[in-house]
């Protein structure tokens, strides 16, 4: 606890007009004050304005004029999804800023290091290390905040990436571009270490940053716990799984708390071109969203139940199919949805597609019915992957029309089968925490002793206890 630069931080942030929020408001908006709520109401929500931090959760109406009574969410037909349970899908394009979820995980990050005197404003440097949207969020966050900040990730992400980085960052040199892709992680982690040479340079790495895990125990998942019972209403609908692509892991931990809350299971998404989880591999894809080729620190292994497997072949093609007048003409003509539902479609970005197809896999699997259901999330919308999109129509082979789109719905959607289905006992829960070693104790330097700890779950119990208890710091540095 550095008191000088606590006190320091907080004068400069008054001068900025910047209040942090608390971690209860971010899970509970309806707490925040009503002063705040009102000057929202005509705030752009992807201006630099320190009000927008009180947008950082996950119950923005679509308008953004107010907060949702629950976090928006969609539950999908059953015609759709081809199984009676019930998937329920949260919304993450309404975060604002990034119109993505990981400017959640940016501020979780950052704040335990404002709060106790870490980061220096004046001499340091925040280094967003990611595949995707979470550097984005840590350079919104940094930018709000008065902050000097760095952004990392693969020159193979989608171009609307770096279009948006382009624009925030205030020095184009701020952006580095490490080779490869989704899979390419440990080029990121090379990038880091050299960057870590330079002292002032404060390395928030989403892979191994506990806060990261904690902050969405804290909020993420007591926010879809609302949108659950929300659904289920005075009915008997049980929740029975929770799932989400593995990313940095940050995602999974809403599954710790909803296992506590609701007993649900958690099952981990990964992409079968490059199936590190299911079966110790490797190799390339592009469902954005999902780092890959190693287990991130802060998975919380032992506690996760299924693995479910899903090819970039399924995201890419349904993507199109989402998203593009023929596909969206075809499932309103030819199968019957409503336009409303289809218009919500661009919703989902490459890994909620990946998600609900595992959500659609695990109730085949497990044979759910009507009064099960499975909560899962949209972390971007298909906005951030037009680029992409682009790339699938050159490259989709024969013409593109109903009979196309018919295929592709046929093979990846209604097609979904059991495969690559893995359910977790204690050995391969043993064989999957294991194969983090190599990347963390050998590669990274994690003390063999920290890597064994996170076996027992007095472990994250302990880091999701101290991410609750900010709020009264969050408070006295508010009010220094």
């Amino acid at each position: 606890m550095n008191n000088s630069i606590i006190t320091k931080t907080s004068e400069y942030f008054k001068k900025r007009n910047i209040v942090l929020p608390t971690i209860s408001e971010l899970s509970n908006p309806h707490l925040i004050d009503e002063s705040i709520r009102k000057k929202l109401k005509n705030l752009d929500k992807d201006a630099i304005d320190p009000l927008n931090l009180f947008r950082v959760h996950w119950f923005n109406n679509r308008d953004h004029s107010d907060f949702s009574k629950v976090p928006e969410h969609i539950v999908l037909p059953s015609e759709f999804t081809g199984v009676e349970a019930k998937i329920i899908v949260n919304i993450g394009k309404l975060f604002p800023l990034i119109t993505a979820h990981k400017v959640l995980a940016a501020y979780g990050c950052l704040l335990p290091r404002i709060l106790n005197g870490t980061f220096d404003f004046e001499n340091n440097k925040a280094v967003w290390p990611s595949t995707g949207n979470y550097c984005r969020g840590g350079v919104a966050i940094s930018r709000i905040l008065g902050l000097k900040s760095i952004a990392i990730l693969p020159e193979g992400m989608s171009k609307e990436r770096f279009s948006w980085l382009e624009e925030w960052v205030e020095d184009k040199n701020d952006i580095i571009k490490t080779t490869g892709t989704e899979s390419n992680v440990k080029e990121i982690y090379d990038a880091c270490n050299e960057l870590k040479k330079d002292s002032k340079n404060d390395i928030i790495n989403q892979f191994d940053e506990y806060y990261n895990y904690a902050i969405h125990r804290a909020v993420t998942g007591p926010s879809f716990e609302k949108s659950f019972l929300e659904v289920k209403g005075d009915s008997d609908l049980q929740a029975k799984f929770y799932v989400s692509a593995s990313g940095s892991s940050g995602t999974l931990a809403a599954g710790d708390y909803l296992k506590d809350h609701l007993n649900s299971k958690i099952a981990v998404v990964e992409a079968t071109e490059c199936p590190t989880l299911l079966n110790n591999g490797y190799g390339e894809h592009n469902i954005q969203g999902i780092g890959d080729k190693h287990v991130p620190l802060i998975h919380n292994v032992m506690n996760t139940d299924f693995v479910v497997g899903i090819s970039e072949k399924a995201t890419n093609n349904l993507n199109m199919v989402f998203n593009t007048e023929i596909g969206q003409k075809y499932l309103i003509n030819k199968k019957g949805f409503e336009k409303n539902f289809i218009n919500r479609l661009p919703e989902f970005g490459f890994s909620t597609i990946a998600n609900i197809l595992a959500s659609i896999k695990i109730a085949k699997y497990m044979n759910l019915g009507s009064n099960d259901a499975i909560i899962t999330v949209a972390t971007d919308g298909a906005d951030l992957y037009l680029s992409e999109l682009d790339r699938t129509k050159e490259e989709f082979i024969g013409i593109y029309d109903e009979f196309s789109c018919a295929e592709i719905i046929g093979q990846y959607l209604k097609g979904a089968t059991t495969d690559n289905t893995l359910e977790l006992n204690q050995r391969e829960k043993e064989r999957i925490f294991n194969l983090g070693y190599y990347t963390w104790v050998e590669q990274q330097g994690i003390a063999i002793e920290e890597f064994e700890k996170r076996k027992n779950q007095n472990f994250w119990n302990d880091h999701f206890q101290y991410m609750l208890s900010l709020d009264n710091q969050i408070k006295e540095f508010n009010n220094i």
